[in-house]
């Protein structure tokens, strides 16, 4: 028997479905092919340039170029991280204990004789992590090797940093920009009005400003008086120590930013030599000069007698050792960065449940002979502030002392979490306070009635129903809430006030929601000592009786193991031999686990329930 052909409209499907799997096989043997040569090509690199790789020259410059922000902890998934790095785009975020850890290690370092910093890319950080910076730049000084500045131009912040250094240099046409602090925000009662969006406001403390932008269109006079006396012990603050580090007459420097305009047009607009004549910097070099300055002082010349030796603040830190994971007993570090919201966060987030688990597992790990907890959060949701003050009041109880050290912001929430603590720490700089809380609840009535849609129905019980967005809030129910709301801030004042062993009037004077610096918290017994991390850690080692030889170790969500993959070949020379030839995964690869931008306040907030905040939106720009 002969077999039947195929004919017609079938046998072009058939061949149709030969074709595609054709392609399918060719697809998937150019994609495997094309990750086998990557993979072999970063092997036969890391064979190949391993063993030079992370050996540090003498007579080297650490050369420190951050970009990005500078933060407590990467907020940047490690995937992301990974990723990012691996495309050629490393992520723009510079951890605080990394670069403080790597010049404490150059100071002690005979293979490097000095340190030059380039902070153009240096986006943000808050003033009291540049002051962190700017101690083990100090640090550095007094070990008797100098610091070396230049940048193309100079913000406020970068400035902040750059005064450290013994020569500030800035490119001829660049030039220092001063110009003070600012606390503008966007309000959206008029926006909402349009929507037919009802916002309720349910708050204690005459200075808790934070939901203000829902319900007003313009800043209140006691929140504009409370921003104008910390934003000008800030300011105040800044310019006494930027004045001291120059050798400047704090008045001088204060005229000379006031008149900044003025002063620009007289100089025609010459920025660089205006900074240069007013002593703010200490020369003016391109690149170029910059280059042949460090060789006329000795620094060897780099590869190929181009530039001069260096080695970059990435590739000296993976030469330094890591001490954390031996045995011994020491001190365990828990950062609580960014937000407070429920449940469990990522990394760079504060997780009521997350950041709580990591406090308890410090206190149940047998080396943690002391806990301290680095605060940099602006607050969030009451409950889960509580939830980590809990695990930190148990920590005490169970023997471990317990330090807090504040970062640029430990207000509200953040305050929340550090007051059970046996000491805090400060920087003169740090924003801190603001001793309140607040609810909101959000109802649509009037927007679904522009849209000509109604509401009705019949609940079995007065408060049935009574938190559907769809319906107007019952008045009663506004009662409840506040009631709710009342009792939170005589809590959080007691609580307060029992922690810092002072009377509940004494505590409800300087509360009322108010926002105050790290000095002016000291002056109010909010905090018990001006210092940074290091001083905390200190102190905490000191109560333990660790002596003076103590591993510090952060305790952290450990990372899976292709995390881990990942990250290892970032830190590895063969991925770098790879770039050096161009090979990278595309950029667009960086941007596939990115998540929509925060929508702070109201990112977790949940409807059908009034929301409780301890927030405060403290940060000067």
């Amino acid at each position: 028997m002969t077999e039947r052909r195929t004919t017609g409209f079938w046998a072009f499907l058939c061949t149709l479905g030969r074709g595609i799997n054709v392609v399918r096989l060719v697809v998937l043997n150019l994609v495997f092919f094309f990750f086998f040569f990557i993979i072999v090509l970063l092997l036969l690199g890391g064979y190949l340039g391993n063993r030079g790789e992370h050996v540090v020259q003498n007579d080297s410059v650490l050369v420190i170029r951050p970009k990005g922000d500078l933060v407590e902890q990467y907020s940047i998934d490690p995937m992301q991280r990974a990723l990012a790095q691996l495309s050629g785009n490393p992520p723009k975020q510079v951890q605080l204990r990394d670069l403080v850890g790597a010049i404490d290690a150059a100071a002690k370092d005979t293979r490097i004789t000095r340190i030059l910093l380039l902070p153009d890319e240096l986006q943000g950080g808050g003033f009291a992590a540049l002051r962190e910076v700017g101690a083990a730049l100090d640090r550095f000084r007094a070990a008797g090797k100098p610091v070396i500045v230049w940048g193309a131009s100079y913000d406020q912040g970068q400035y902040y940093l750059a005064a450290h250094a013994d020569r500030v240099l800035v490119d001829p046409q660049g030039g220092v920009m001063i110009t003070g602090l600012a606390n503008y925000r966007l309000f959206y009662k008029d926006l909402l009005d349009k929507l037919g969006v009802d916002v309720h406001l349910f708050r204690v403390g005459q200075f808790k400003s934070a939901a203000e932008p829902y319900i007003l269109d313009h800043a209140s006079p006691e929140s504009k008086e409370a921003d104008s006396f910390w934003m000008g012990g800030l300011w105040d603050s800044y310019i006494n120590e930027v004045a001291k580090l120059r050798k400047l007459d704090p008045a001088t420097l204060r005229g000379d930013i006031d008149s900044l305009p003025e002063k620009i047009a007289s100089a025609r607009g010459d920025l660089g030599q205006l900074s240069l004549d007013e002593h703010l910097v200490d020369g003016l070099a391109t690149p170029a000069e910059l280059d042949a300055m460090m060789r006329k002082e000795g620094v060897p010349a780099g590869k190929k007698g181009e530039g001069f030796r260096q080695v970059s603040l990435q590739r000296y830190g993976d030469t330094l050792p890591d001490d954390s994971d031996g045995v011994a007993p020491g001190v365990a570090v828990v950062v609580a960065e960014g937000e407070i919201s429920g449940g469990k966060q990522p990394q760079g987030s504060v997780g009521g449940e997350s950041t709580a688990a990591l406090v308890r597992a410090a206190r149940e790990d047998k080396r943690t002979k002391a806990l301290v907890l680095r605060v940099n959060s602006p607050g969030g949701e009451v409950y889960a502030a509580e939830q980590i003050r809990r695990e930190v009041a148990l920590t005490r109880a169970a023997g471990i002392p317990v330090i807090v050290s504040m970062g640029n912001v430990a207000a509200s929430g953040g305050y929340w979490i550090s007051m059970n603590a046996d000491r805090i720490y400060a920087e003169p700089n740090t924003i801190t306070g603001s001793i309140g809380i607040f609810g909101m609840v959000l109802t649509v009535p009037g927007t679904l009635d522009k849209l000509g849609v109604k509401s009705d129905g019949v609940g079995t019980s007065p408060l049935a129903g009574a938190f559907d967005i769809t319906r107007p809030l019952d008045p009663k129910v506004g009662t409840v809430i506040q009631a709710s709301i009342d009792k939170g801030y005589r809590d959080f004042v007691g609580q307060v006030a029992t922690a810092r062993g002072k009377p509940y009037d004494a505590i409800d004077t300087i509360a009322q929601g108010r926002v105050w610096t790290g000095q002016q918290a000291l002056e109010r017994g909010l905090v018990d000592q001006l210092g940074g991390l290091g001083d905390a850690v200190s102190e905490a080692a000191s109560r333990a009786k660790l002596g003076k030889q103590y591993p510090v170790r952060y305790i952290e969500e450990p990372l899976g193991g292709f995390q881990q993959f990942l990250l290892g070949l970032n830190e590895n020379a063969m991925v770098r031999v790879a770039q050096a030839y161009g090979i990278t995964l595309p950029a667009w690869v960086a941007h596939i686990d990115s998540m929509a931008p925060e929508l702070k306040l109201l990112r977790t907030a949940q409807s059908g329930r009034p929301n409780v905040y301890a927030y405060c939106f403290c940060s000067p720009r």
